[in-house]
C-alpha cells in the first residue's frame, strides 16, 4: 500500500486482508493492515476476510481508523474470503465498477489520510468449494481449541489443517479468488482513470467526454497531479492591539496564535481543499512541531514530505499590527536548504508527469535550477512563487528564469527580479509611489521578463492585481506539456488590472498571511480546471479574500463547490481594466 501510494497509484488488489483475531480483545493481536489502511489513501480491493479472524471486530475497527468500507455488488453482506456471506454487512455497497470508481475518486478527492476498502464476494463457480474450505475452518478452529493452541501458532496450524481437510482446494480457491480480484481491481482502476479525465482536464461542463483534449507529458500517460515544491513553516502569529508601536522593550497588549503556514505549503492545503490533489514535496524536523503540522495537514497528501532529524521544522514569528499588517517577522528556516536536488530527484517522474509544476523561494537556488531544467526538458510549465524580496532573485542568478511560465511578484520583489537582470541600480525601492505610478513602473519592469515568461500575476495589496502577459488577455492561460522549444518573445502584449471585488467596508482583516499564496493557488487550480482566464484570475482573488478573514492562512471554508465558474462570476461580474 504504502509503495502504491508513493508511486501515485491509487487502487491495490490483494487477496483477502489481515484483522482483529480472535480473542483479540484480550491478545490486542491486530494485524497491520488494518492501521496501514487507517492513514495511507490508497482503495484496496480484496476477498474480504478469512473467518479464522474476527470479522465484526475487524470492521469495528476500521470504522474507529476511518476507512471506507463497500462490499461490490448487489447486496451489502461482507465477504469472508471462501464464503460470499460473513454474517456481518458492510456500510454501503456499490453495484459494478463505475460506482466503485465514484467512491474512490470522492473518497480520495476529500484528502483524507485514510485508506478504502472494497471487498468483493467469491465468484458463484467457486461457492460450492468455498462452503466446503468454511466448513473446513470451523473444524480446524475448532481442532485448535480442543488443543490449546492459541496466540500467534493459530494462524499457521489452521491454514495447514483447512489445506490438509480440503485436499488442496484451498489453495486452488484462493489463486482464483486472486485472479478475481485483479480483474474487478483492473477494471475499476480503468474506471477510475477515465473519470478523473473527464472530470478534471477540460472546461467542457458535460458529461461527454469525447470531444476533450488532456495536457500530456513526453513519455509518460496524460493527466499526472500538480506537484508543489516548497516550505512547511509553523507561524506563530502575535497581533498588537495597540497603534504607534515602540521598539523599546515594552510588553505590548495583544493576542498570540498558533497557525500553519510555509508558502509551499499553503498553496498545496489551499489546492488540496479545492480538489485538485497536489503532490507536495518539502521536509520537516522530527519534532514537536512536525507532529502539530502533519496533523493539522491531515487533508493532504504527505506521502513526499521528509522528516530530518537533524533540523528542526521550519519557524516563523510575525508580528502584526492592529490592522493584519506585518511589522516585522523572525525565522528558524534552516531546514528548506535541505530540500535539495537529490531530495526533489526522488519524485522526479511526478515532476515531468505533472501539468504544472509550483515551487517558492524558500528552497535552495540549485534545486530551484534543477526543477527548472527538468521542466523545461518535459515541457512542463513552471510557477514561481518567489516569497519575499530578497528570494525572488533565486531563478534570475542564472538562465533558471527563462524557463518559467508564471511568476506571481509584488511590486517591490518585481523590482527585485528586474535588478537582478539589469542591475539593481537601475531600479528606484521607493515605497511611497502613487498608484498610476505604481502602473507604470509594473509595465516597464515587466518587459524584459516577458521576453521569456508567459504571465506575470502582480500583486497590488489593496488595489487588487496587475496581469500582464505575452499574448492577449483572453488566451486560456498554459496547463500540460507545452509542445514548444524555448523561445524569445517580444514582450509584454496585453495589461489587465483587477481590482479587489466584492468587499464589504465593515469586513474585519484578520490577518493578510497567506493571502497572496491562496492567490496562486485558486489561480493554478483553475488553470487545471481548464476555466477561462478572466475567471481564473477572480477565482484566485475570490480565494485570496476569503484568507483574509481567517486566522489561518488556508481556511477549513475553501472547498471546491465554493470556487466554480458560476460562484466565481457572481461574486464578481464586473470586467476588469485592460490597460493595454
Amino acid at each position: 500500500m504504502v509503495a502504491a501510494h508513493k508511486a501515485d497509484i491509487p487502487v491495490f488488489v490483494t487477496g483477502g486482508i489481515g484483522g482483529v483475531h480472535r480473542d483479540g480483545e484480550n491478545s490486542l493481536d491486530v494485524s497491520a493492515d488494518l492501521t496501514e489502511l487507517g492513514r495511507t489513501p490508497v482503495a484496496v480491493v480484496s476477498a474480504g476476510i478469512k473467518s479464522i479472524l474476527d470479522i465484526p471486530k475487524t470492521l469495528e475497527f476500521l470504522e474507529t481508523q476511518g476507512v471506507t468500507v463497500a462490499t461490490f455488488g448487489p447486496n451489502k453482506d461482507f465477504p469472508a474470503f471462501f464464503t460470499p456471506n460473513s454474517g456481518v454487512q458492510s456500510p454501503i455497497n456499490v453495484t459494478d465498477v463505475k460506482e466503485a470508481a465514484e467512491l474512490i475518486d470522492c473518497s480520495l478527492s476529500l484528502g483524507l489520510q485514510s485508506g478504502i476498502l472494497i471487498a468483493v464476494p467469491i465468484p458463484q463457480s467457486l461457492a460450492a468449494d468455498g462452503d466446503l474450505i468454511e466448513g473446513a475452518i470451523q473444524q480446524a478452529l475448532s481442532e485448535a481449541k480442543n488443543q490449546g493452541i492459541t496466540g500467534k501458532e493459530v494462524t499457521p496450524f489452521i491454514l495447514q489443517r483447512v489445506n490438509e481437510l480440503t485436499q488442496g482446494k484451498s489453495l486452488q480457491a484462493n489463486e482464483a479468488l486472486i485472479r478475481n480480484n485483479a480483474l474487478i481491481g483492473s477494471q475499476i482502476a480503468k474506471e477510475l482513470a477515465d473519470l478523473r479525465r473527464c472530470k478534471g482536464q477540460s472546461s467542457n461542463q458535460n458529461n461527454n467526454c469525447n470531444n476533450r483534449t488532456f495536457p500530456e507529458v513526453k513519455g509518460h500517460e496524460p493527466g499526472g497531479r500538480p506537484v508543489v515544491i516548497g516550505a512547511s513553516i509553523v507561524d506563530l502569529l502575535a497581533s498588537v492591539n495597540q497603534d504607534n508601536i515602540m521598539h523599546t522593550g515594552r510588553t505590548y497588549q495583544g493576542s498570540l496564535q498558533v497557525a500553519y503556514g510555509g508558502v509551499g505549503r499553503n498553496i498545496a492545503d489551499c489546492l488540496s481543499r479545492l480538489g485538485s490533489r497536489p503532490l507536495f514535496i518539502s521536509a520537516v524536523g522530527n519534532d514537536e512541531h512536525a507532529q502539530a503540522l502533519l496533523t493539522y495537514c491531515k487533508n493532504m497528501d504527505q506521502s513526499a514530505i521528509s522528516t530530518l532529524s537533524d533540523y528542526n521544522t521550519g519557524t516563523y514569528c510575525a508580528v502584526l499590527d492592529n490592522e493584519g499588517e506585518l511589522l516585522f517577522g523572525i525565522g528558524d528556516m534552516d531546514i528548506n536548504d535541505q530540500i535539495t536536488p537529490q531530495m526533489v530527484s526522488t519524485w522526479e517522474s511526478s515532476i515531468v508527469q505533472s501539468p504544472l509544476v509550483c515551487m517558492d523561494g524558500n528552497i535552495p537556488t540549485e534545486t530551484i535550477e534543477y526543477v527548472c531544467r527538468i521542466c523545461k526538458e518535459n515541457h512542463v510549465p513552471i510557477w514561481y512563487e518567489p516569497t519575499c524580496q530578497m528570494k525572488a532573485k533565486k531563478p534570475f542568478q542564472s538562465d533558471a528564469w527563462k524557463s518559467l511560465t508564471y511568476v506571481s511578484p509584488n511590486l517591490n520583489e518585481l523590482r527585485m527580479m528586474y535588478g537582478s537582470l539589469e542591475g539593481e541600480e537601475t531600479v528606484n525601492f521607493d515605497y511611497e509611489t502613487s498608484f498610476t505610478d505604481q502602473l507604470r513602473e509594473c509595465l516597464q519592469l515587466s518587459r524584459i521578463l516577458l521576453q521569456h515568461i508567459d504571465c506575470l500575476v502582480i500583486t497590488l495589496g489593496e488595489n487588487g492585481a496587475l496581469i500582464v502577459r505575452n499574448t492577449e488577455p483572453e488566451d486560456k492561460l498554459i496547463c500540460g506539456k507545452t509542445n514548444q522549444e524555448e523561445e524569445e518573445f517580444l514582450g509584454m502584449t496585453s495589461a489587465v488590472h483587477y481590482p479587489i471585488g466584492n468587499v464589504d467596508p465593515d469586513r474585519k482583516i484578520t490577518s493578510v498571511s497567506g493571502a497572496g499564496d491562496c492567490l496562486s493557488a485558486g489561480i493554478i487550480h483553475s488553470i487545471l480546471q481548464g476555466y477561462d482566464s478572466d475567471t481564473c484570475i477572480k477565482a484566485g482573488m475570490m480565494v485570496a479574500q476569503m484568507t483574509l478573514e481567517d486566522s489561518q492562512p488556508v481556511p477549513a471554508c475553501i472547498t471546491a463547490s465554493t470556487i466554480t465558474p458560476e460562484t466565481v462570476q457572481k461574486w464578481a461580474p464586473w470586467q476588469p481594466s485592460r490597460m493595454m
